[in-house]
């Protein structure tokens, strides 16, 4: 290993121009042995136990970096990361490959594999951050290769597919198979088949490397593994209510390479993924791990303005992770890739793809307010958040208000599922209010958590106080909220937030009547297949929003409901949602066009 001494020499000497002009001196002595380095034992799904190898790393950090030097400095991060590593490691053009990088504030992060014949290594790799042109640190588990197999394979995929799937007792998961190198203990490399093997009923997703030639299992990699995230956690309304350290909240159905990935085969480590891209400013100002292995532990600290601190991180944090679990909640419940929801990466499911949230955190072309676009499937929508001043000091941020992020959110949900993802069908000052409704909605539903149905606010600690940014909790008590159908004559133009006070409120009733006759499912996050009511009302909410017409009416939403419950459940609520609707003024004989006047009627067969 090199001293920071003996390189800061190295670059002085390179800067002056004497001897060589390579940014490091004595390459070859960084480059692994295989020696010293044991071997791991380890049994993976209780079934296949093997000797797991990771050639030693060698890390270096320099504190305020070395300079490169111009000859150095190449037209992209890939150029000039390969060029840096081949320097530092003494290699030549091909034994080097780019896997992965990106930008987050001022430092830039690279990762590369370690090269033959073009075919990268599994476990030989290199990162390096740089900051400001200099290089901030460079870790290597880079071997020597004097016992390398040929790259040709002798044996089929299929057969290696067929031997990974034997071994830890999962299948194929069609994610493409790759030949790569792997570097054994002995310090021999092997070409390997790389396969993805999953099992949902033991948690297991291995990536199995089955050797080319022998047709062996020499080891794996174990996806499952606990990422964590300090926020706000889904189910609580703000920080006010205290954060938590949540481990692993990923759904890998609806995102099946997890939050951290950029919907093609690279892992990110920042606040960036497949499904959403958080920051602040712009799209390079992410955050990025506060300890290896994804963990994400910044603490907000409200005694401090916004953007003090940690502030900004924990704010990003909480962003990133509130959208992803709506996004993972609400392809549970439908909103997929055909049905226009926002990914890079739709894997082959439908839809446009390239489209991915971008979560534009402390926004500062605003304040006490937060907005979300939602343009036509394949255009990212972009949801900005903005600081609240008008009762605290310091200011609040929204980022650490659950409602506000779901509620923004949910926006996207209604504009791209309503009217086949052209995102024009919520326009109308009547649409535009019920799109304001299901966003409250949404986070009224996300944080209800038993039986009993509470009455809900939005926006409290954003707001800085109880009643939140409604003129009414939402209730199922007309005493605590009087909004009915016909308070829609009262609606101005511009007052959609108005109108969606009114049909959020409905919807609440809805709700209420849902859980109350067929009970609540604590796990109706992860899992839509229950027969409890809250299931039973995320189902049709959002069925309902795909059988709606464009610039739909309330009579309108109101019947796509009734018609989505016998499209899913054989008009089982029928009934029970008619007379919810009617409740509140939203009954059979409603004059669904103004003046509007509340009906309370059912069909016959429901008196």
């Amino acid at each position: 290993m090199i001293s920071a001494s003996k390189l800061l020499l190295a670059l002085l000497i390179a800067k002056q121009g004497v001897g060589s002009a390579a940014l490091f001196e004595d390459h070859q002595t960084v480059l692994n042995q295989c020696t010293g380095a044991a071997p791991e034992v380890q049994t993976y799904a209780g079934r296949f136990t093997a000797e797991v190898f990771r050639p030693e790393s060698t890390f270096q950090t320099y504190a305020n970096g070395i300079d490169i030097p111009s000859s150095f400095v190449k037209s992209s991060l890939m150029r000039t990361a390969v060029a840096i590593v081949q320097d530092k490691l003494g290699l030549k053009d091909g034994e080097v490959s780019y896997t992965s990088g990106y930008s987050s504030g001022t430092s830039d992060y690279a990762y590369l594999a370690q090269t033959h014949r073009n075919i990268p290594f599994v476990n030989a790799i290199a990162n390096l951050v740089l900051k400001g042109g200099r290089i901030v640190s460079f870790g290597s588990s880079f071997v020597k290769t004097n016992d390398i197999a040929s790259s040709r394979p002798s044996v089929r995929a299929e057969i290696a597919i067929r031997t990974a799937e034997r071994a830890f007792n999962g299948v194929y998961n069609g994610h493409p198979t790759k030949i790569q190198y792997l570097v054994l203990p002995d310090g021999s490399v092997a070409l390997v088949y790389v396969i993805q093997v999953q099992n949902d009923d033991i948690d297991l997703w291995q990536e199995v490397y089955v050797d080319a030639h022998t047709g062996e299992v020499h080891s794996a990699t174990d996806f499952v593994a606990e990422s964590g995230y300090e926020v706000v956690p889904v189910g609580r309304q703000s920080i006010l209510q205290g954060l938590l350290y949540e481990e692993d909240p990923e759904d890998k159905q609806a995102s099946p390479l997890g939050w951290h990935n950029d919907g093609k085969t690279s892992a990110t480590h920042d606040t960036s993924g497949n499904n959403v891209v958080a920051f602040i400013d712009n799209q390079d100002k992410t955050t990025g791990e506060s300890a290896s292995g994804l963990q994400f532990k910044y603490t907000y600290d409200t005694m401090k303005d916004p953007k003090d601190a940690a502030n900004p991180d924990a704010a990003r944090v909480n962003a990133f992770y509130v959208i992803n679990k709506i996004h993972d909640i609400a392809y549970r419940y439908g909103f997929t890739e055909k049905a226009f929801n926002f990914q890079s990466n739709n894997f082959g499911k439908g839809g446009a793809e390239n489209d991915r949230v971008l979560m534009w955190v402390q926004n500062g072309s605003g304040k006490n307010n937060a907005n979300f676009a939602a343009p036509p499937d394949g255009q990212s929508g972009t949801c900005k958040m903005f600081l609240w001043d008008l009762n605290k000091t310091p200011m609040r941020d929204g980022d650490l208000d659950n409602s506000v992020i779901i509620h923004e959110m949910t926006h996207g949900v209604s504009n791209r599922m309503t009217g086949g993802g052209t995102g024009r069908c919520l326009q109308s000052v009547e649409s535009k209010g019920m799109g304001e409704g299901w966003s409250d909605t949404m986070a009224n539903w996300i944080e209800q958590n038993s039986t009993y149905t509470r009455d809900y606010t939005v926006g409290s600690y954003a707001m800085g106080n109880g009643s939140g940014t409604r003129r009414f909790p939402y209730s199922t008590n007309p005493e605590t909220n009087p909004l009915r159908f016909q308070h829609l004559n009262q609606v101005q133009a511009g007052g959609q937030h108005q109108a969606g006070q009114i049909w959020a409120n409905i919807l609440h009733n809805v709700y209420a009547a849902l859980v109350k006759k067929h009970g609540f499912s604590s796990t109706a996050k992860t899992d839509p297949n229950g027969k409890e009511g809250n299931v039973l009302f995320l189902h049709l909410m959002l069925d309902a929003l795909a059988i709606q017409p464009c610039y739909p009416r309330f009579v309108d939403a109101r019947d796509a409901w009734i018609q989505a419950d016998q499209n899913r459940y054989n008009g089982a609520n029928k009934c029970l949602l008619w007379k919810a609707f009617a409740s509140r003024g939203l009954g059979m004989n409603a004059k669904g066009t103004p003046p509007y006047a509340d009906g309370e009627d059912v069909p016959a067969d429901c008196t």
